[in-house]
């Protein structure tokens, strides 16, 4: 027995007796019963790999091989993943298990290849890398190892797209110096295109200056004329002012006139409609009033006499009513007491009654048991050679349900029929 010890870059795994599950020590001592208990080492050395994709189809069919470098190690501070690894990787060499984590690797770094263009591959590596780093660490993590980084280190093709790509931009730079040339070139003649805007337009101030002043001269001159004008036309339309008042006045007096005579004009229509409304009223009005009068007393005389023909032809129908219910109250009366006198009669010859019904009935039964065969137009039968056939048979199946008859009479009431017969032919 013993105490043994590991550095920081190595874990101790014992198991055996007192231990339930294996004790890890990443780093440090522990004491180990000799035969009773095993120790094992498991290296915590970071590794590092090289993940080659030869001739890969991109997400656009063109095959690029890709060169990976990734430092990987098993994590010793995390007893989870150290226990995973363990249970993974304990007892192997190192060389085997940078084999699991180099496929591992390079399988996810395929994968993300196919997913991607080869310009998105070339001009963005960082997003291709995270891509890789991120899936390939939750895969490794469940064999408790972590991947501390992932860069891509080459890319290269075997058909030449990549420099194609190159030659494209090349000619992109190409041309963005023609287009520098060219904007050099534009901004030297717009620059000379603006001194001379610069040179006219200090040319034309200077006439719009001079023309400034003389559309002053004109106006002020304008301005004159047209004060010396407003001074005459006023004169001259004071004379005419003048002398259209005077004729307004005349007018005016002309009018009034005119006023007054239409006045008087109205006036006398007035009393000639008045005389005529007054002619109308003795001539017209009173005696359509007479008429009206006239009317409406025919007319109250003829509808008093209507009403008093309705009440007495009302007074003969209530009448006549009232006839008729005592006559159906006195048929009702005689029909109720005959059927007394026949329940009595019943009463006191219950079986002979019942009988008398039965007897009255059953030619009715018998004649609704014939009629569908009334109807039948045509009859097909077949006779396996024993009884009769023809009319006879049918004729023999309906007196066999009139035979029957009186069992079910005898059921219903209890009235025996035959038993019934014999007593009234004894009596």
């Amino acid at each position: 027995m013993g105490f043994e010890t590991c550095g920081p870059n190595e874990a101790m795994v014992v198991s055996g007796c007192c231990y339930s599950s294996p004790l890890l020590v990443p780093g440090g001592r522990v004491f180990v019963w000799p035969i009773v208990q095993q120790l094992q080492r498991l290296s915590l050395n970071t590794m590092t790999l090289k993940i080659d994709s030869p001739n890969v189809y991109t997400r656009l069919g063109v095959p690029i091989s890709v060169t990976g470098i990734a430092q990987v190690k098993i994590q010793g501070q995390n007893q989870e993943m150290l226990l995973a690894a363990c249970q993974q990787f304990l007892g192997k060499r190192i060389t085997q298990i940078e084999d699991v984590a180099r496929e591992t690797l390079e399988g996810h770094q395929r994968a993300i290849m196919g997913n991607m263009t080869v310009e998105e591959i070339y001009k963005d590596r960082k997003k291709f890398s995270k891509h890789v780093f991120q899936v390939a660490s939750t895969d490794l993590v469940n064999m408790g190892i972590s991947v501390v980084s992932y860069t891509l280190k080459d890319i290269r093709d075997d058909h030449g797209y990549l420099k194609a790509l190159g030659m494209s931009r090349t000619a992109q730079v190409h041309r963005d110096a023609r287009i520098g040339e060219a904007e050099a070139k534009r901004d030297s003649g717009m620059r000379e295109a603006r001194a001379k805007e610069e040179t006219m337009a200090a040319r034309y101030a200077n006439d719009i200056e001079i023309a400034h002043a003389q559309r002053d001269f004109e106006l002020k001159k304008a301005a004159y004329d047209q004060e010396v004008q407003t001074q005459k036309a006023e004169s001259e339309l004071a004379y005419e002012l003048q002398a259209a008042k005077t004729k307004q006045r005349i007018k005016e007096e002309q009018m009034q006139i005119k006023v007054v005579e239409r006045a008087q004009q109205i006036h006398v229509q007035e009393q000639e409609i008045s005389r005529r409304e007054k002619e109308l009223d003795a001539q017209v009005k009173q005696p359509a009033l007479a008429e009206k009068y006239r009317l409406e007393t025919l007319a109250e005389a003829n509808k008093k006499r209507v009403t008093l023909e309705a009440e007495a032809q009302g007074e003969a129908i209530r009448m006549k009513g009232e006839a008729e219910a005592f006559a159906i109250e006195a048929k009702a009366k005689a029909e109720a007491e005959q059927m007394a006198k026949k329940a009595d009669a019943w009463k006191d010859y219950q079986d002979a009654a019942m009988i008398d019904m039965v007897l009255e009935t059953m030619p009715k039964v018998a004649a609704e048991i014939a009629a569908p065969l009334a109807q039948v137009k045509k009859v097909t039968m077949v006779s396996s050679g024993k009884g009769e056939v023809g009319a006879a048979k049918l004729t023999n199946e309906i007196m066999d349900i009139m035979d029957r008859l009186p069992k079910v009479i005898d059921g219903m009431t209890g009235v025996n029929i035959a038993k019934a017969m014999k007593h009234s032919n004894r009596v």
